[in-house]
């Protein structure tokens, strides 16, 4: 039987104990510091697993919570909000902003709420990264933030397409208040692409789109909206908001001329400013699972997935995810450097610091290093 293995449920269960197998690295990331997805397919993974992650970089808070199922009566509501992920504790709602309600559903599932709620009891699971996108297509008027729709889907669907199509259906009826995100959507079977933008000023809605990553691929997603040319008509691997062409034009995004690709448009460019569909952290992990292709960094745009060139256990996913780098020429401690009294012989050594940390930001690490 197929199960679906979740990264923050085996890493709370297994810790370090587990070892990955070895993966020889021929570009590491020099910018971990931020949100990453890795999706696996079944028949690409080592145990017939389906596999979503997530990191999560930002200063949201740590608590977590089992929501049970539950069952309402008929024209109960439930309140939509904006800040939760900012709060101190499950009843906490200090830095919490009413948006609106919709009505609750009859019944409800079991889901673990973490500040983006991840799996359900059905093993529907979902991993998420911010893509940002164009400035011009945020609606802050819209009533959902993203992951309050995580937690309805974890709470009403059972499978990923289940959980795209309510997701799609909650932003076009209430609109979505967020910036550009990426969802990795999976449930035993498969592993969806899913990304979501504003409509723009003039419109309390959204656009949105979903690719399908083969069973025997896969795929990362790491603050860079990577979704390419959209085959509509293949239903069994595509999906999109019907105003998904539409919006682009009235936009002054796409001419309706030249191949529509999905991130050009909306996104503008990715997280940094470049005009590429994809980071190094994109190019770092597909080409460590998939170093035949020999993918290559100049290229405007990598595909959204690849087939791995051996099967890939949960493990690795999670060496890939805790890559720290050191020893390579890309290692982010290595000029983190502090200048400390000898007390025996007076002199001056310099050291590493005791605050090196792989994981720090540009600004932190040119604070330690006397840049301004």
């Amino acid at each position: 039987m197929n199960r679906l293995i979740i990264l923050l449920i085996v890493l709370i269960c297994y810790g370090n104990s587990l070892r990955a197998q070895e993966i020889e690295y021929s570009r590491p990331v020099n910018t971990p510091e931020s949100c990453t997805s890795i999706l696996v397919g079944k028949k690409a993974s080592a145990d017939g697993s389906v596999m979503t992650s997530h990191t999560c970089d930002g200063n949201y808070r740590t608590w977590m919570e089992i929501v049970p199922a539950a069952r309402y009566e008929r024209d109960t509501t439930v309140a939509i909000y904006n800040g939760r992920m900012h709060t101190e504790y499950p009843a906490d709602r200090t830095n919490m902003e009413l948006k609106g309600t919709i009505p609750e559903a009859r019944s409800t599932y079991q889901f673990l709420n973490t500040a983006y709620p991840c799996l359900n009891e059905k093993q529907l699971g979902i991993g998420e990264t911010t893509i940002s996108g164009r400035k011009e297509l945020q609606n802050k008027k819209g009533m959902f933030m993203i992951e309050e729709l995580e937690k309805i889907a974890l709470q009403r669907c059972t499978t990923a397409r289940e959980a795209i199509r309510l997701i799609g259906q909650l932003v076009a009826e209430h609109g979505y208040g967020d910036s550009g995100e990426c969802l990795t959507i999976a449930d035993p079977n498969e592993v969806w692409h899913f990304e979501v933008f504003g409509e723009g000023p003039d419109k309390i809605g959204g656009v949105w789109a979903a690719v399908r990553i083969p069973d025997d691929h896969v795929g990362v997603s790491a603050n860079i909206s990577r979704i390419s040319t959209l085959d509509l008509k293949d239903r069994d691997n595509y999906m999109a908001s019907e105003n998904v062409f539409s919006v682009a034009k009235k936009m002054g995004f796409w001419d309706g001329k030249e191949p529509f690709k999905f991130w050009k448009a909306y996104s503008g460019g990715n997280y940094f400013g470049e005009p590429k569909a994809f980071s190094i952290r994109e190019y770092f992990i597909l080409n460590a699972l998939a170093p035949s292709l020999q993918l290559s960094y100049d290229s405007e745009e990598l595909p959204i997935s690849v087939k791995p060139d051996k099967p890939v256990a949960v493990t690795d996913v999670m060496a890939l995810l805790r890559q720290t780098y050191e020893g390579t020429e890309w290692d982010m401690t290595k000029n983190l450097k502090v200048a400390v009294k000898n007390k025996e012989t007076k002199e001056t050594d310099t050291i590493t610091s005791p605050a090196a940390n792989p994981w720090m930001g540009t600004d932190m690490l040119n604070m330690l290093n006397g840049v301004k």
